[in-house]
């Protein structure tokens, strides 16, 4: 047994002794949790209390919001991230279905729209997943603290000629990601809240390819101390998908199937993909180093459905049915707001300040899950306009008697 970790029978006391005091709505209103899918009970508005005309009225409001940027995903790179320095898609992408939700309270489909069973990219929201990868290592004693060097944990491994760190020998191998002045004072906390400010190329992507900004300061600008600046960065997620594959010494889509997905009772339809050439030799077998922001295709490729079960298991913690899947420790620290970007927890938990104690998973496309502890609600809106999307949560809110 790991450290973080305790019996299920222990658990199932420990939350009959304090839910009424950490959690007292969450729960008196939920006693349901959707078996195994396609398992998964719905109720009517009227049911459950809400205002059906308010939530036939959000997804009104969902469907005309649809994002108009192309549904072929790969030929929106193009037109987008694709037209970066080594842009070039390296991971795969689908034809994304019209705009898609589905709105759960209480544990209940209340409302779903679209083509919420249809596997498609989840752009960003696939850091979730990943920083969920690194939780579970923590709970299992792989990572000691979210404040050691990731350095110590991190072994020489083989990439491409071109990635390394600066000044690096070109063909070299094996390679050290952590050993340059710089990124040696790098921490786990520093790379789950994107303040690391990494230098080097990662897949054939360096760091600076990312968003670029003015190109005379491409690989020349002064580096900011570890902790001390946000950069919403892939080329270093990407990092944190490897340094937690090292940890694991396992596929970490194998790790998340087995310890999360398969026990919140996720369909078979989801797949985590990494990048053609991401692959590492780890204890003999090739192991693909997922990507973790899916800037250059990739990434997780999952329904609404899946995504909402995901919200769900968020929204409790890391608790599903009474079995914590992943500590309360950890989704405190998740849920924290970072001090360089107090809009933000570990990777993309976006944290709103308009309404407290609520989380959004956000992905481009948009992609967006939005976790309501206190209304024991999650929405899902995929290939939407992002003012639509606060349309929507307000009106479903107004639903729910203004909450």
């Amino acid at each position: 047994m790991s450290r973080h970790t305790v019996s299920r029978p222990a658990v199932r006391a420990l939350l009959c002794a304090t839910a009424l005091l950490l959690t007292p709505h969450l729960l008196a209103s939920q006693s349901y949790f959707p078996g195994r899918h396609p398992d998964w009970e719905r109720r009517t508005p009227e049911q459950l209390g809400l205002d059906p005309a308010a939530i036939e009225r959000a997804v009104e409001i969902a469907i005309a919001g649809e994002s108009q940027s192309p549904r072929d995903l790969a030929f929106n790179h193009l037109r987008s991230f694709g037209r970066e320095p080594l842009g070039d898609a390296v991971g795969p992408f689908t034809i994304r279905a019209p705009q898609t939700g589905v709105i759960v309270y209480r544990g209940y489909i209340v409302a779903e729209w679209g083509e919420p069973a249809k596997a498609d990219n989840t752009f960003s929201v696939s850091k979730s997943f990943l920083s969920t990868s690194v939780g579970l290592a923590y709970d299992h004693g792989l990572i000691r603290d979210v404040h050691d060097l990731v350095r110590d944990y991190m072994p020489p491994v083989v990439l491409d000629t071109g990635d390394g760190e600066p000044g690096d020998e070109p063909g070299r191998r094996p390679k050290l990601l952590f050993d340059s002045e710089h990124n040696r004072k790098i921490t786990w906390n520093h790379l789950l809240r994107q303040t690391s400010d990494w230098e080097g190329t990662l897949w054939g992507k360096p760091e600076w390819a990312d968003r670029p900004e003015d190109p005379s300061t491409w690989g020349t600008r002064p580096r900011n101390e570890p902790g001390t600046a946000y950069e919403y960065n892939d080329t270093r997620v990407n990092l944190l998908a490897l340094a937690a594959t090292a940890v694991w010494r396992r596929p970490l889509p194998e790790v998340l199937r087995e310890y999360v997905m398969d026990p919140i009772g996720a369909s078979t339809t989801w797949a985590w993909h990494g990048y053609v050439n991401s692959w590492v030799n780890f204890d003999g077998r090739m192991i693909q180093s997922p990507s973790g922001g899916a800037h250059w295709g990739g990434g997780m490729i999952l329904s609404a459905y899946d995504q909402a079960r995901f919200g769900l298991f968020t929204m409790h913690r890391g608790n599903w049915d009474g079995e914590q899947l992943l500590s309360r420790d950890w989704f405190e620290m998740a849920t924290t707001a970072g001090e360089v970007n107090d809009g933000f927890g570990f990777m993309n938990f976006s944290l709103s300040s308009a309404r407290p104690g609520t989380w959004t998973h956000v992905g481009a496309g948009s992609n967006l899950i939005y976790v309501d502890p206190a209304n024991d609600l999650v929405i899902v809106c995929r290939w939407i306009r992002g003012g639509a999307f606060n349309q929507v949560v307000n009106t479903v809110l107004e639903g729910m008697g203004g909450s």
